[in-house]
């Protein structure tokens, strides 16, 4: 969340957004996400919870989600098939020294805009002279109010 700038004036915001952003980024990459929170759980999103298939994780009472990550790190057989996405230099080396990948938080959320902008240009768009054609088609007349 970092690489944003402005995300602890409302930190509550910030993962919202990053939630919804790594949300899409699993649906387009057909890929498994894991997301790892400093602080508190939110209200309405459980420790180990999945949030539109992306596992959500907070670090442990007294602790940081550098060492949670770590956890996770330790306990993984595969751990070539593991990327761990931070720009903490501390932990970028123990994760590096333990074999797993990993990708700078900037190089990330690179990934992430650029996914988000491809998708955005890929929606399809319905022309302003095809919406009359296409209310009809629905039984929607064009005077209606909703």
């Amino acid at each position: 969340m970092g690489q944003r700038v402005g995300w602890h004036r409302d930190k509550a915001a910030a993962r919202d957004q990053l939630l919804q952003e790594l949300a899409r980024f699993v649906q387009r990459k057909k890929t498994r996400v894991a997301v790892v929170f400093d602080g508190r759980p939110a209200i309405n999103i459980a420790d180990g919870s999945s949030f539109r298939s992306v596992k959500v994780y907070y670090a442990r009472e007294g602790s940081d989600a550098d060492s949670r990550i770590l956890e996770f790190v330790e306990r993984e057989r595969n751990r070539k098939a593991l990327t761990v996405v931070t720009s903490d230099l501390q932990l970028l080396g123990r994760v590096r020294a333990s074999g797993v990948r990993v990708l700078r938080s900037g190089e990330f959320r690179r990934m992430l805009e650029e996914d988000d902008g491809e998708a955005a240009e890929a929606e399809p768009r319905i022309r302003k002279e095809e919406l009359g054609q296409w209310m009809r088609y629905f039984g929607v007349d064009e005077t209606d109010d909703e």
